[in-house]
């Protein structure tokens, strides 16, 4: 039997790309899942599918940068299946630009997206997991969050930032909570489709034509939950074969 069966996980942008490929793998690992979106008609499809397919899921409509809401998702998620094992921090942004666009309101949003929408999921869970003595958090950082690209300031800033969140969790869990740290480079997702600056993004489209499948990360994600309690796997990168970057 998986070590995932059974696990209660939450999934923040569960309707498409990264979280949708992890909801249904770790779903058909017998994981009881609730997922998180703004787009409620694409969670509801998912929900369906899942559902139909056998597994064990539900939804709420959540904007991560509304801490409410995700107070409201924790709880539902502890009143539904009793216990929170895992949360996946994955709902993110990637308006590129270069600085001199002076694209402020967009550096806003991934600032709310990228950084506060992680820190209110810990914050939703962490009393919860250490009550239990026992929960795993994981974060979608990039290759961003090791390297500083031309036209990425901001976006890099903020993966950076999810990788010090992720080790200064590690660092203060008492042994209980397990922090993972996921990495991932150029990946077929509908991240590229927030870049409003036409250069950037005709380089990103670039890049991106060596993009591997979601389920890529959904596989490590998976591996990650499945170690044993006293295996933590803190950091994870994953590229294309041939992405240089």
């Amino acid at each position: 039997m998986s070590l995932i069966q059974n696990k209660v996980v939450i999934i923040t942008g569960a309707s498409s790309g990264l979280g949708e490929a992890t909801a249904k793998r770790l779903a058909a690992s017998g994981a009881k899942l609730m997922l998180a979106a703004r787009r409620e008609d694409r969670l509801k499809e998912l929900v369906a599918a899942i559902t139909k397919s056998g597994g064990t899921a539900i939804y709420r409509v959540t904007d991560v940068v509304n801490r409410a809401q995700v107070q409201t998702l924790a709880r539902e998620t502890l009143t539904t299946y009793g216990r929170i094992d895992v949360l996946i921090n994955n709902a993110g942004l990637m308006p590129l630009s270069p600085l001199d666009q002076v694209k402020v309101e967009e550096w806003d949003q991934m600032i709310d997206v990228n950084i506060k929408g992680v820190l209110y999921g810990i914050a939703a869970v962490l009393p919860i997991m250490r009550q239990q003595k026992s929960g795993h958090v994981i974060n979608l950082s990039s290759v961003a969050g090791h390297k500083v690209f031309p036209g990425s300031a901001v976006y890099c800033a903020t993966k950076y930032a999810v990788r010090a969140i992720s080790e200064g969790l590690r660092l203060e869990s008492n042994g209980e909570i397990r922090s993972t740290n996921i990495s991932p480079g150029a990946v077929a997702t509908e991240l590229t489709t927030t870049i409003t600056d036409k250069d950037t993004a005709a380089g990103i489209n670039q890049l991106y034509a060596l993009a591997i499948d979601a389920d890529a990360i959904a596989r490590a994600i998976a591996y990650t939950i499945e170690q044993p309690s006293d295996v933590d796997v803190n950091e994870i990168i994953i590229r294309p074969t041939r992405q240089e970057l």
